[in-house]
């Protein structure tokens, strides 16, 4: 059995790498750089993340034409980081690209870090939406993957408490990809505010 688990170099996603190999199960962590400004400190971060704590480097799977037409605070310095940070259907590429990796490995599983829906803010991070994405997937492949959401019942602090349990740190999330982070971008205030 293995998983082909969703990586940005954020928290959310390494612990969600570091609970899959604690089940003893095949890890197989995807980078997914979909034109995001921050990519090079993600990427950076996300390889850091799993030599330390994984022994494993990250695919890195290259779509950032994506980012190039469709615009968000995420994809352009020219739309506030904040205020536009939603990227039309970022979380459904992900899944299908995911997927796509996930039937050419003979893999039937793929794990995205989603949390707890209540403080979802975007429509592509609920139950339903997965539920959706699934059947999708299985109507594209004709083959059963698995969407899991190991962290669908915590909160953004459920998260960072396990991590340090975890001893987990190195991890980057800020949507600006400054050195510093931003303290401003959505990832930025989730973080300390939970912090």
């Amino acid at each position: 059995m293995g998983i082909v688990n969703l990586v940005s170099g954020g928290v959310d996603s390494s612990l969600v790498s570091i609970l899959i190999l604690e089940e003893n199960i095949s890890l197989f962590p995807l980078f997914i750089d979909y034109g995001q400004i921050c990519v090079d400190m993600e990427w950076k971060a996300c390889c850091e993340v799993h030599k330390k704590f994984t022994n494993l480097t990250p695919v890195r799977m290259d779509l950032s034409g994506f980012g190039k037409e469709i615009k968000s605070g995420l994809t352009s310095n020219l739309l506030d980081v904040k205020e536009d940070a939603f990227t039309p259907c970022r979380n459904l590429l992900f899944l299908v690209s995911a997927a796509a990796y996930a039937f050419q490995l003979k893999v039937d599983t793929i794990s995205i870090g989603l949390l707890n829906q209540k403080n979802s803010i975007f429509p592509d991070q609920t139950e339903d939406f997965i539920f959706n994405a699934e059947q999708s997937i299985y109507k594209a492949l004709r083959k059963k993957i698995k969407i899991i959401t190991p962290l669908s019942e915590f909160s953004k602090n459920d998260v960072i408490q396990l991590a340090k349990q975890k001893g987990l740190i190195g991890t980057y999330s800020c949507h600006k990809g400054t050195e510093i982070p931003c303290g401003i971008c959505i990832s930025c205030l989730e973080y300390h505010k939970s912090n």
